[in-house]
């Protein structure tokens, strides 16, 4: 087979489009019974900068103001190569995704994202990752892109150049198949999903509920590792503090941006939850119960509803609302006393009479009003960003930046763009780095059938 893509996720599917747009012929394993993955998972919400959506919607935006938001949120530490690329990228890909697969993205015009200095969140019309890998895989299918479910690859099989000649997959009734490749994609995400290497590279969420897909095994990152390949950043992850419990639905975190805050079972407030939500998992974690309510009101929950996952929250039960504080206290069974305090405490700080002892600014938000709404949460682990060392071709290096001869990566596949750190995330960076990677290492690995480059 002359290209085979292990993954069909946001980033194996794009890639799979890609290639074959470039009159590559392509095959796609997944794992799973249908496509979905941490794609699936997720807001579907893809950072872009300069694109059509934001320009009929008066924003400003441009690469470099995104490449420096991303350098800033991850201390300088990502590859600057890598940012600039997927940064001009980013927008042209979905510029192409909607013009030939017919994707109907729109950008988020009404609130903003930690880190981000310009509205650029692009989604589909449900702000949904299901409705994002689902219009991926009718445009794969619209192609004829072979996608062969229940494909669970085991084994990758190499010469003593470290070439990759082919792979082995299993299927549901555990029979074993073989096939060889002249150039492989590597879009099987990371490692999260593997309790033993997130307690070795990420240890203080290694308790940690993981709101990932259960397939990432960082099967990539090993086979990666036995043939050679650098990695990078393997602390690097995004988790999230909003995750409601015990529903298991991801919760906006519009709800804090817009004003709201987060307070402990107690009623008392732990951290500055405007940081941003990766970093949030861990200080949600440290609390008693590893629990924290998210507190917004009304008019946030009206912006967070365009969220399906928060409307599925709703229809749920998991939001819990109140006319008064002394009835949210009672519905949330916490201290009267301590929850007024902690609300006088953030109106305060929102009038500028005090400043916040954690350092958030709650100077530009408005104050919350009745009806109260509040959900239970708990901070997860969703997806690893660190991993296989790429360059700006996505093909796979070695410790010394030579090349692999035929190996490409992709996604939470490859070291991303986040640095080693949980607050090195900027939202977006895992659907930013699938697509536009996923972009580029389709097209690349057709360029290099024939030995030429793009």
């Amino acid at each position: 087979m002359p290209l085979v893509v292990i993954g069909a996720g946001a980033a194996g599917l794009v890639a799979a489009l890609s290639a074959h747009e470039a009159g590559e012929e392509v095959l796609v394993l997944e794992r799973d019974p249908l496509p979905r993955g941490s794609t699936a998972l997720s807001a579907g919400l893809i950072p872009a900068a300069g694109t059509r959506w934001q320009g009929a919607a008066g924003i400003f935006d441009t690469p470099e103001l995104f490449a420096g938001d991303i350098f800033r949120k991850a201390h300088g530490e990502p590859d600057a190569l890598i940012v600039d690329h997927v940064t001009r990228l980013a927008g042209p890909t979905l510029e192409w995704l909607a013009d030939r697969h017919g994707l109907n993205f729109s950008v988020i015009e009404d609130f903003s994202y930690p880190g981000h200095s310009s509205r650029r969140m692009h989604g589909l019309a449900s702000r949904s990752g299901e409705e994002l890998i689902d219009a991926l895989r009718a445009a794969a299918e619209a192609c004829d892109i072979p996608v062969v479910c229940d494909a669970h690859v085991t084994t990758l099989f190499a010469d003593d150049a470290e070439r990759v000649l082919g792979l082995a997959f299993v299927r549901p009734d555990a029979s074993v198949e073989e096939i060889g490749c002249d150039r492989l994609i590597l879009a099987c995400n990371g490692y999260g999903g593997n309790r033993a290497l997130v307690a070795t590279h990420i240890p203080s969420l290694s308790e940690a509920t993981y709101f990932g897909h259960a397939g990432n095994q960082g099967d990539a990152l090993l086979w990666g590792e036995a043939l050679g390949a650098a990695t990078r950043h393997l602390n690097g992850h995004q988790g999230h503090g909003s995750v409601a419990h015990p529903a298991g639905i991801l919760i906006s975190w519009a709800t804090i941006t817009e004003g709201g805050f987060q307070v402990n079972i107690e009623g008392r407030r732990f951290s500055n939850e405007a940081q941003g939500y990766s970093e949030q998992a861990a200080e949600v974690l440290k609390q008693p119960e590893g629990l924290a309510w998210s507190i917004f009101d009304r008019r946030i929950a009206a912006v967070t509803r365009q969220f399906e996952d928060y409307r599925r929250a709703e229809a749920m039960g998991a939001i819990v609302t109140a006319q008064t504080l002394a009835d949210l206290a009672a519905r949330l069974a916490v201290s009267e006393e301590v929850l007024l305090q902690t609300f006088e405490q953030v109106e305060t700080c929102r009038r500028g009479e005090t400043a916040d002892p954690f350092g958030r600014d709650f100077a530009s938000s408005q104050p919350l009003a009745a009806p109260y709404c509040a959900v239970r949460v708990t901070g997860a682990l969703f997806h690893t960003q660190g991993g296989l060392v790429i360059d700006t071709r996505a093909r796979v290096l070695r410790p010394d930046g030579s090349v692999l001869p035929n190996l490409y990566a992709v996604g939470g596949a490859a070291c991303g763009v986040s640095g080693n750190r949980a607050s090195g995330y900027l939202s977006g960076n895992g659907l930013l780095t699938a697509i536009a990677l996923g972009r580029t290492a389709g097209q690349a690995a057709a360029a290099g059938r024939d030995g030429t480059s793009i």
